[in-house]
């Protein structure tokens, strides 16, 4: 029986996860399947991988024929490495202590750069959060300064609104005010003519 080695799809729409299988070659994708050896989460960043390294060199050496996906990754964890190792082993190319040396070096190394991304991305994620915090603090100090603008603004127009109204009251008062002293000034006009009959009298006794 062909076996293969692919992932088989879980999780909801737009954020799936997988099972890698070992699977019958002419069983469906997602149907049936021999084996689970491990998942395979890309949503996390790295991604997040997990597999049974045991199970995963069992099937390799069965002949078990992963697709590309499940390559890459097994190669990622070491399962294909691995396995070559073995072969070797297995031809006399290598003794079993030499193989098991050479594959802990390679994994050391391996999860060395694993761990140095990790750290980078992780230190990344903060600066960019830092980042996001002293923009919303900018956007709200400049929010605090418009509404304490509008506010002043709004102060000064109602002052000068109760300015001018008091400036108006005080308009209507002044002419009644002005209008008493008219009355008063008729009466000097009326004596003029008392001073003017004199000489008038004067004459007739003058013609006597």
């Amino acid at each position: 029986m062909a076996t293969k080695l692919r992932l088989q799809r879980h999780g909801k729409k737009g954020k799936p996860f997988y099972h890698m299988v070992a699977a019958d070659a002419r069983a469906k994708r997602d149907g049936r399947f021999i084996e689970k050896i491990g998942t395979y989460n890309p949503n996390t960043n790295p991604a997040t991988i997990e597999i049974q390294h045991d199970r995963a060199l069992y099937w390799l050496g069965v002949g078990a024929q992963p697709t590309d996906t499940a390559r890459a990754i097994l190669k990622h964890t070491g399962a294909i490495y691995h396995t070559h190792l073995l072969k070797g082993v297995a031809k006399g190319a290598l003794t079993e202590a030499q193989a098991t040396k050479k594959f802990e070096a390679w994994f050391n190394e391996k999860q060395s750069k694993v761990d140095a991304q990790s750290a980078a991305i992780v230190s990344k994620d903060a600066q960019q959060a830092a980042d996001a915090l002293a923009a919303e603090k900018k956007t709200n100090e400049a929010r605090k300064v418009s509404i304490a603008s509008a506010a002043s603004e709004m102060a000064a127009a109602a002052a000068a609104a109760t300015m001018a109204a008091e400036a108006e009251a005080n308009a209507e008062e002044a002419p009644a005010a002005e209008e008493a002293p008219a009355a008063e000034e008729a009466p000097a006009a009326e004596e003029a003519p008392a001073a003017e009959e004199a000489p008038a009298a004067e004459e007739n006794k003058e013609g006597e």
